[in-house]
């Protein structure tokens, strides 16, 4: 069998493996994922109850689902998924990442697969998912096509793919890179480059191209008064998500 082909990028993995100790330190390196994921939760809950038609309010409501967290971290979302019943496998191509998410699982009584993998070649080896996470990698690609491309292969007919990036125009340059990583210093200089950012339409176009059909999309959107997140239908400047589903 060959090798499957990767979309990797080894110089933003490099970023990430440098900052793998710190991922369930609140006040650390990753402090603004920490402060966004009560409303990536909050979105990604309601996507995947609407498409399986799961209640919330009953207890493990993603009991019998399959999901794949690519691009881990820590296990921020996928120890909640997994406490909502589902069948979680995390995935991350940054090998320091694994240890640090696998003790915290261990640490909070959670059954989660996680591995030093990539979703090509999770592809290659045949896994499918009901659900594909891909929150905050897209922008961290070599190849965003193939990548997506890559994303549809995991899913099962009918599957759902949950995606959120972050917008490229001047306003995005000013807050996630000038604010976030020179002025606030919530994240390394560098982590990020504007010009892998991916507009909505962009992306959009790129799901439509891999085989996904994308059916929402929302604003993840910062106040700093109230210094809290919160979900927008119209503002869609700077972080966003998007929800698309594989045709059956």
């Amino acid at each position: 069998m060959q090798a499957a082909q990767t979309t990797v990028d080894s110089a933003e993995v490099a970023k990430f493996e440098a900052m793998a100790a710190e991922w369930w330190d609140p006040t650390g390196k990753f402090k603004p994922l920490h402060m966004m994921n009560p409303v990536r939760l909050d979105y990604i809950t309601r996507q995947i109850a609407g498409e399986f038609d799961r209640d919330l309010d009953a207890p493990l409501p993603f009991k019998g689902l399959r999901l794949l967290d690519i691009g881990c971290g820590g296990g921020l979302l996928s120890e909640p998924m997994a406490r909502l019943g589902a069948t979680v496998i995390g995935a991350d191509a940054a090998e320091r990442n694994i240890p640090v998410a696998q003790i915290h699982a261990e640490q909070s009584g959670l059954d989660i697969d996680y591995r030093h993998t990539t979703a090509e070649a999770l592809a290659q080896a045949g896994e499918q998912f009901d659900v594909v996470l891909n929150m905050e990698v897209v922008e961290h690609v070599a190849d965003p096509l193939a990548y997506l491309t890559a994303c549809r292969h995991l899913l099962k007919p009918g599957g759902l793919h949950i995606c959120s990036t972050i917008n490229r125009n001047p306003k995005s340059f000013a807050v996630a890179i000038v604010g976030a990583e020179y002025v606030m210093r919530w994240l390394p200089k560098g982590t990020h480059e504007w010009r892998k950012f991916i507009t909505p339409d962009e992306l959009y176009g790129l799901l439509e191209q891999a085989g996904l059909r994308p059916v929402d999309k929302k604003g993840f959107v910062f106040n700093p008064v109230s210094w809290r997140w919160s979900i927008s239908d119209r503002d869609l400047s700077v972080n966003y998500v998007t929800a698309s589903v594989k045709p059956a």
